[in-house]
């Protein structure tokens, strides 16, 4: 098996790294809903119907770090059965993590300060989404679309990322200001966080994605020349 090269290993430890929080804090709430240690603040939403935010942390988990081994160059080209394994993979997990987080916004019944109407249907809308995403992905790799269905793939994680995005940016906030932000203000720092994930997404799709478009020698040829013009 090749290993991967230096920019491979550089993404995969970044996006490691950049997930850790998110991810890897949502397994010890798993835990601690089996027996485990109480290490993570209490939830009351989380501790009275535990099931939706289990299926959505171990979703998310397997969306966000096998979903960062689907996008390198190396698995895609020289393993291809195990990129067509892991991304059956990552679709379902993809699709329980934002049906899920639709469950618990709808249903989950949240402080003010935690969720007001701006982030309840930001999180509607990008979790239909990133469920959209990730269909319209599989129907154009079953259609041999490589292109399509990487940038529906990408755009989906980009939206599964928006914790980590807003993770580091409450972490931010709080460094500066000393207190956790809450409110209309904690809706907005939200939101941009989605934004800027999607933003970022659509500029890797058109860089480094998009089919680059050359010039066929037939069309060359047909081409009249302006010789002697």
């Amino acid at each position: 098996m090749k290993v991967l090269n230096k920019s491979e290993w550089a993404i995969l430890t970044f996006i490691l790294v950049y997930s850790f929080i998110p991810t890897f804090g949502g397994l010890f709430r798993v835990l601690e809903f089996v027996g485990g240690p109480a290490i993570a603040p209490d939830n009351p939403r989380a501790s009275a119907t535990p099931f939706p935010i289990v299926l959505h942390i171990l979703g998310s988990f397997l969306f966000l770090l096998l979903g960062a081994i689907q996008f390198l160059p190396t698995v895609r080209q020289r393993h291809p059965a195990a990129h067509r394994s892991f991304g059956r993979i990552v679709a379902v997990a993809g699709c329980l993590s934002a049906g899920s987080g639709l469950w618990m916004t709808h249903f989950y019944s949240f402080p003010i300060g935690l969720q007001g109407s701006l982030l309840y249907w930001a999180r509607i809308i990008l979790g239909f989404m990133m469920i959209g995403f990730i269909v319209w992905s599989v129907i154009a790799v079953r259609s041999r679309n490589v292109f399509r269905h990487s940038a529906y793939m990408l755009r989906a994680y980009a939206i599964g990322q928006g914790a980590s995005t807003q993770t580091f940016i409450g972490m931010g906030w709080m460094l500066l200001s000393g207190t956790e932000v809450t409110g209309p203000l904690r809706d907005v720092m939200m939101v941009s966080s989605w934004a800027l994930n999607i933003l970022i997404a659509e500029v890797l799709v058109r860089a480094h994605l998009a089919p680059k478009r050359t010039l066929s020698l037939k069309s060359l040829s047909n081409k009249p020349s302006r010789v002697g013009q």
